[in-house]
């Protein structure tokens, strides 16, 4: 039988930690309860990459990772030390920011369409005189007439003759003369490629990207030839039993993912997989896939929503209304996600939606262009998932028409012919759609309308609808009752190396849900004092300061913090496209958003405010956490801990979430710990990792604690901050609006009503107990517990 994993834990490989420093480590994660360790990409990936997502060889592992020694190192111990390992592929692109590092890459450059791995890549030579259009000139490279390029220079290359723009190579041509005089620019009008503007990318392009990244090129893994020669070197992990699971990067890109998924069961001998997938409310993941589920972002939303005050949905809402100008009308979050994919279909993607419309004109010819482009960029936008998978899905492809239709009545005789064309399964373009929607999706709502909409923005994370503002025990239940019966090996995540902020950030941010007055006389001050043109994007902002404003030593924390702070807002910013883009900053704007983030420090006024906010939310923000870390230990699915979040993990977006982790310090803390400590909360974290060591252990000894789910009910005045399961012998009760809670007396009579038997608490010392147990004894000052039987012993 397969192997499937218990827990994980991520690690993100660089080349400052490489695979033989993730080898080391494993005493470490052996020692905290892991069961797998789980590596981000170890393929050859472009020189100096700090993320290994821009893959240029699939043969080959990434020497600056530590290559082939440095994976059987890895294995070799964690094998040894009975951990499996799970690896993070990457089967829908490639780099080609270096295009001599990919050497297909570097062959079609040089010999066009007929090149031997031409059908590697999407390209759609018709469209641009069978050459391939580079998108790489800059603005003062480009002459105002003649077609000439600045700094287009000829070189002897290790590869012949080579086109050289600035530090970029591109081959010259397998027969084109040149001699010494001889004009770079008529050279390069000869080559099976063009180098153009790199404005030219958003709308004239003719390759299928990574979303809207020009150095990442999309492969056609749908071909059985180019899935056998992209897939070789990870069918040799499994062959020589080196890997034990995959973790596939960006499934939607793919042609056709359930194929594909298919593709590399029968590879890997059906192996534990799972697929980076973001569903929508409501929306299940196909039950046709081979594999074992998502990773995590569905669960992640649950649990913050399930600890998040429901109450302060009103409150909070008419806080955004106001800022935004318009009191009294909520901000409509749908409108703005439409109008925000329309912007990114009629922008950076339209070169897609320019494809899409010329498959479909080849059986269309008569159909306009322009409004062909005009209704495929409204169903784009009109998409209520990410995509749909045809025939499987078609009720959203559905919807998406319907929607259409409403909203633009003028396009209603060209939807009536794209309606059967687009349904069709093995069309190219109803292909192409698919590709698209989750592309317009993406960057639309996580990479734009998520730094607009700032009502609480610990909802604001991926795989999360931002509308969706709280949810009750029942339906808490409900989900994990079906997660139980449908998935459950599915992994289960609360920060990952693309979360806009870290659980721990977004644990706090959630308090401002029950104290939404005393935020809102806090935020007006801070607006006042350090006004933003955008009064809702400082809202953004201030909840960013807050919600990461780290503990400890001020004087050895302030000067990273702040450099964090700046990166962070202008990320934020130019993402959210408002009033500055990455393209096109707008100086005034930005400066008056880091003069924000330097008076957060330097403006005694404006950081007394930020200290009075944080005296009310670290306390129930650790209890968040604390809550939030134990549900997700103990839930349906596989646990994974990301590096560093078994203490306070404080992160914001990327590449914020990615920065170098201490582990060492992380395993000389576990040593000292001692069971039965984690008693409250703390700055340092220990009772977080105890918490994580407990649980992690726990379901790797006792993984006969945790083969159901059933609610366990509480009665009393304050029963509603309770959250209570038995996963089959392993009950968790966790704290929900503890600062609720505080104001109405705490826990008073009211009783939790265990299963029959008697219970005692792994995270906290005290006496077994059965029965109807007062939650006040039960929990102490923590704000959870994790009761396992009485006569049952404890992980060592």
């Amino acid at each position: 039988m397969t192997r499937r994993p218990v827990s994980t834990y991520r690690l993100q490989l660089t080349a400052d930690f490489d695979l033989h420093r993730a080898a080391a480590t494993v005493p470490y994660l052996r020692a905290l309860g892991v069961d797998w360790v789980y590596l981000s990409p170890i393929l050859a990936a472009e020189p100096g990459s700090t993320h290994g997502y821009d893959v240029v060889a699939h043969d080959r592992l990434d020497p600056e990772r530590g290559g082939e020694e440095g994976l059987q190192a890895l294995a070799d111990a964690a094998h040894g030390a009975g951990l499996g390992v799970l690896v993070d592929i990457v089967p829908n692109h490639v780099g080609v920011a270096t295009p001599s590092e990919d050497p297909w890459w570097w062959e079609v450059l040089r010999d066009g369409r007929t090149a031997e791995h031409a059908h590697v890549f999407d390209i759609d030579w018709d469209a641009a005189g069978q050459r391939l259009r580079l998108p790489v000139v800059g603005d003062d490279d480009l002459a105002p007439t003649g077609g000439t390029i600045g700094h287009l220079t000829l070189h002897d290359g290790e590869r012949g003759l080579e086109l050289h723009y600035w530090d970029q190579a591109f081959p010259v041509a397998a027969g084109t003369s040149s001699g010494p005089d001889d004009d770079p620019d008529a050279v390069h009008a000869r080559q099976h490629y063009e180098l153009v503007s790199w404005r030219e990318a958003d709308d004239a392009l003719n390759y299928r990207r990574f979303f809207a990244v020009s150095t990442l090129a999309a492969v056609r893994v749908e071909e059985p030839a180019v899935f056998a020669e992209t897939h070789v070197e990870i069918g040799r992990w499994f062959a020589e039993g080196l890997v034990d699971g995959l973790r596939v990067d960006h499934p939607d890109g793919l042609r056709d993912p359930r194929g594909y998924l298919d593709d590399l069961a029968r590879l890997t001998g059906g192996a534990y997989t799972l697929v980076e997938k973001i569903l929508e409310p409501g929306e299940r993941l196909p039950h046709t896939w081979a594999c074992d589920g998502t990773t995590g972002y569905d669960a992640l939303a649950v649990i913050d929503r399930v600890l998040t005050e429901p109450a302060g949905e009103e409150p909070l809402t008419a806080i955004e209304a106001r800022l935004a100008g318009h009191p009294g009308t909520p901000v409509d979050l749908g409108a703005m996600v439409h109008d925000l994919k329309r912007e990114v279909a009629d922008g950076i993607l339209h070169s897609e939606v320019k494809r899409i419309v010329r498959d479909l004109r080849r059986h269309l010819p008569t159909l306009p262009a322009h409004r062909a482009e005009d209704a495929v960029a409204e169903l784009l936008a009109c998409f209520p998932v990410y995509r749909s998978y045809l025939p499987e899905g078609v009720e959203h492809l559905d919807e998406a028409f319907a929607r259409a239709r409403a909203a633009r009545p003028d396009l209603m005789s060209t939807f009536a012919v794209l309606d059967p064309w687009l349904h069709d399964p093995d069309l190219a373009a109803a292909k192409r759609f698919q590709q698209t929607s989750g592309m317009v999706m993406a960057k639309g709502v996580e990479d734009c309308a998520f730094y607009r909409y700032a009502r609480l923005t610990s909802l604001n994370e991926v795989g999360g609808d931002p509308a969706v503002f709280s949810l009750d025990v029942e339906a808490f239940h409900a989900a994990m009752v079906e997660r139980q019966g449908s998935w459950p090996q599915a992994m289960t995540t609360t920060s990952t190396h693309d979360t806009k902020r870290g659980e721990d950030v977004r644990a706090r941010i959630a308090v401002l849900a029950e104290i939404p007055d005393q935020w809102e006389a806090a935020l007006d001050r801070l607006l006042a004092a350090t006004p933003t043109p955008d009064p809702v994007f400082g809202s953004l902002l201030w909840q960013a300061v807050v919600g990461a404003w780290p503990g400890g030593d001020p004087a050895t924390t302030a000067v990273d913090y702040r450099a964090r702070l700046h990166a962070y807002a202008e990320k934020a910013m130019r993402e959210a496209g408002r009033h500055t883009t990455w393209t096109a900053p707008q100086p005034a704007f930005e400066d008056a958003v880091h003069a924000a983030v330097d008076a957060a420090f330097d403006d005694p006024a404006v950081h007394e405010v930020v200290m009075q906010l944080l005296d009310l939310v670290v306390d129930p923000g650790w209890s968040n956490a604390l809550s939030a870390k134990l549900i997700a230990l103990t839930i349906p699915g596989v646990p994974d801990v990301y590096q560093g979040s078994e203490l306070w993990e404080q992160s914001l977006v990327d590449p914020d979430n990615r920065r170098p982790v201490d582990l060492a310090a992380r395993a000389a803390l576990l040593d000292q710990s001692a069971p039965g400590t984690a008693s409250g909360l703390d700055d340092d974290g220990a009772a977080k990792l105890h918490l994580v060591a407990t649980a992690l252990w726990l379901r790797r000894d006792r993984p006969e604690l945790f083969t159901g789910y059933t609610p366990v009910p509480a009665e009393g005045a304050a029963a509603r901050h309770l959250l209570a399961f038995d996963r089959g012998g392993a009950i968790t009760l966790a704290t929900r609006f503890p600062l609720g809670l505080r104001r109405t007396g705490g826990w008073g009579e009211t009783v939790v009503v265990l299963p029959p038997g008697r219970w005692r608490d792994v995270l906290h010392a005290g006496p077994p107990v059965e029965g109807r147990v007062r939650v006040a004894d039960l929990l102490g000052p923590a704000p959870m517990a994790l009761l396992i039987p009485a006569d049952l012993e404890e992980p060592s």
